[in-house]
């Protein structure tokens, strides 16, 4: 597959047999290909697909509601949050896709608190099973994980109202706060949070909460090296920093929502991050 046109095709072809994106970038890392090469070059299969009627759902007239964290912003330009018990910076903010970098979320003692709540609790991650909407491992995610209902400690109290303060939606509309942790090697390729409307397994999903509109990724430690998280449509690259926090919604579940993104390999050290995903309407588990 080292031809240009070839490889193009056959990507193509694959994408159009509803192959998953991941298991392309793996079987061209198989075939060869350099890591970053693979992901660009999937990308660039899905931005063709996205461009062929009947490949990709069209983008709804009506936009979906989404979190607005901006709505709670000082006077200052939008560059301060009020979050419930405390002010969160704006380190950076993005149009398209719609994304915040925010700053200290959690102090130092939150983020030690909720890794060595989860260490004892670590299994391997599951990915969505596209075709049934159940859960499954797949290699695309190389990550531990646990999951912390709303109200298990006054730790999750506090970092839940926090959130939903911060992002100005209701606790009640997200799924439980989910503790990842990334190994040397570990990543997660190139994916989309939204459940895909094409997808046969989206209505199962949709069924308990909704459409996913947006999603919040907290830093509990800095890695050593790698561990960024990378949208590849907008080239943006946010490294890992203990208590930042990025936020980014999807008024669309499709990818002109450009929220394409992935964790890059964690090349040393290690990385915990907590994610909150939510929903439209109550997440009923």
């Amino acid at each position: 597959m080292s031809n240009t046109r070839t490889l193009r095709k056959w990507i193509d072809d694959q994408l159009a047999r509803g192959c998953l994106p991941a298991d392309l970038v793996t079987s061209l890392i198989a075939a060869g290909h350099h890591s970053q090469a693979a992901h660009t070059a999937i990308h660039e299969g899905m931005q063709r697909a996205a461009a062929v009627p009947g490949l990709q759902p069209a983008p709804s007239s009506t936009p979906l509601t989404t979190p607005q964290p901006l709505r709670h912003s000082l006077a200052t330009g939008g560059a301060v949050i009020v979050a419930d018990d405390r002010n969160v910076a704006v380190l950076m903010s993005l149009a398209k896709p719609r994304a915040l970098l925010l700053g200290k979320v959690l102090d130092d003692s939150e983020c030690d608190a909720l890794i060595a709540a989860s260490r004892a609790r670590m299994q391997r991650s599951k990915t969505v099973d596209r075709s049934d909407g159940t859960s499954q491992l797949h290699a695309a995610r190389s990550s531990d994980g646990c999951h912390f209902q709303h109200h298990e400690t006054p730790l999750l109290d506090t970092i839940n109202r926090r959130i939903a303060s911060l992002t100005g939606w209701p606790l009640e509309n997200g799924e439980p706060l989910q503790v990842l942790h990334y190994g040397v090697g570990a990543e997660y390729e190139p994916h989309y949070d939204y459940f895909d409307p094409a997808d046969p397994g989206s209505a199962r999903l949709t069924a308990i909460g909704g459409q996913r509109v947006g999603t919040l990724i907290l830093y509990l430690n800095t890695p050593e090296a790698g561990g960024a998280t990378v949208f590849p449509a907008a080239g943006l690259e946010i490294a890992a920093i203990k208590g930042n926090a990025l936020f980014f919604s999807y008024d669309q579940p499709h990818p002109d929502s450009a929220t394409l993104h992935a964790g890059t390999p964690v090349t040393a050290g290690e990385k915990w991050i907590a994610t909150r995903w939510m929903r439209q309407r109550p997440y009923q588990s």
